[in-house]
């Protein structure tokens, strides 16, 4: 029997050992464990309580309209009105407002808010460093007034703190100011909201107020009382988280 020498005799040993290694009780394999993905990050949410309240003595104001969008502005004193604002401006109606491609976050008021009468409504929104937020409602018993917030910037505005502000009332510019039945939605008349035709300046602007019957215009349904003064409605915005 030829004889190994040690260089052989290693190579020997190591392929028994490979084999040895390679039983079928597999007693020896490794498992490979694939790691759980990684959950993904939870959306840090900021929340606004946003409270409303009706300044004047016989002005309804319609549901209110919150709506937070990241640039732009949904009205521009000077400008013609869009016909999202022909629709809450006429007739009370919010939702072409909020539905308007710049909102990336909105919520409605519940319904009509009383002269006197406070409501609050909550909106949140993901990222609010380039957060604006616009309020708007109709004073229904007008042709077209409205007032509102315009693209307030939100992203100073801490967990916990609050800022107040009062609005001033606007023309939307769409309907002629007759005051005239049949033209006024509110309670004082119950007429036509929304009308497609456009008979007035044809621009926004600051609202000259009511006339009403008592100072002459016989052909209104609204009387003194319905006249407002500015502001016409204060605002606090609180952020909860």
């Amino acid at each position: 029997m030829k004889h190994l020498n040690k260089a052989q005799l290693a190579l020997l040993v190591a392929a028994s050992l490979g084999l040895a290694a390679c039983s079928d009780d597999n007693d020896n394999a490794v498992e490979v464990v694939t790691p759980a993905p990684a959950p993904a990050p939870t959306p840090v949410l900021s929340s606004y309580d946003v409270t409303v309240t009706n300044l004047t003595n016989a002005q309804p104001l319609s549901p209110i309209a919150v709506a937070l969008h990241a640039e732009g502005q949904l009205w521009q004193i000077g400008a013609e009105a869009s016909e999202e604002l022909e629709y809450l401006s006429e007739g009370g109606d919010n939702s072409f407002l909020l539905a308007n491609a710049a909102v990336v976050a909105s919520a409605s008021g519940m319904g009509i808010v009383a002269p006197g009468a406070s409501e609050t409504i909550s909106v949140s929104i993901e990222d609010n460093s380039e957060a604006l937020i616009t309020i708007a409602t109709m004073l229904v018993n007008t042709n077209d007034a409205f007032t509102g917030l315009n693209a307030h910037s939100l992203a100073s505005l801490g967990v916990g703190e609050t800022m107040t502000r009062t609005t001033f009332v606007y023309d939307s510019g769409t309907e002629a100011n007759t005051e005239a039945m049949g033209t006024i939605p509110g309670s004082a008349d119950g007429g036509t909201g929304f009308d497609a035709m456009r008979d007035d300046a044809g621009f926004i602007s600051m609202h000259p107020g009511v006339v009403g019957n008592d100072d002459g215009l016989s052909t209104s349904v609204l009387t003194q009382a319905h006249r407002f003064d500015n502001p016409a409605m204060r605002i606090s915005i609180t952020r909860t988280e």
